[in-house]
Formats: structure tokens, C-alpha cells, sequence
């Protein structure tokens, strides 16, 4: 499900000609070693905000924490958490800040 709500999402934001990167990989350095560990962030909007999108029943604690790593490795200072398994979506948006 979560790829078809990204999908929608995208085709909204090119339509609004808001930039984005859909997939994009997550580097991570051990020791001055670039680790390829298949991370890989939902949607990076106008290269300043992760999305981490989700269609779940309720958001854990482990979402969240996913998304601070992501937040970390990336080196960005906004993220928002997107549950699509709701009535109301915009309830179920989390905003992060690092």
C-alpha cells in the first residue's frame, strides 16, 4: 500500500512543480567505510525534508526511531512521519526536527 500512496503523492507534488527524490540511498559510514545497508528514504522534498511514509494502524515507536536515523544519516533537520491508514491523514502526520 505504501507505494501506491507514494506514487499518488509524487504525481501531486510534480503537478505543483515541487521538487523531490523518491528512493533515495542512505550512506553509511563505519571506520571510513561507506556501508551499502539498503537504506533508502520514502521522498526527500525540495532536498531539505524526508517523508517517511506509512500505512500502518498505529504508529510505534520504531517509526519513529526510523526516522531519526534516517534524519542522522541523511544530515537533515526536518522529517515527517505520514501514517495513510487513517480517515484523516492529516492527523496522523508527525513533524520531526533535529
Amino acid at each position: 500500500m505504501e507505494s501506491a500512496y507514494e506514487e499518488c503523492l509524487c504525481y501531486e507534488m510534480a503537478k505543483e512543480g515541487i521538487s523531490f527524490a523518491r528512493q533515495s540511498p542512505v550512506p553509511v559510514r563505519y571506520k571510513n567505510v561507506n556501508l551499502d545497508c539498503g537504506y533508502r528514504l520514502d521522498i526527500v522534498v525540495e532536498d531539505q525534508i524526508i517523508l517517511e511514509l506509512k500505512s500502518v494502524e498505529s504508529i510505534l515507536p520504531i517509526h519513529e526511531a526510523q526516522i531519526l536515523t534516517y534524519l542522522k544519516l541523511a544530515n537533515k533537520h526536518v522529517g515527517l512521519l505520514v501514517n495513510f491508514n487513517s480517515i484523516i491523514v492529516s492527523k496522523n502526520i508527525k513533524r520531526f526536527v533535529l
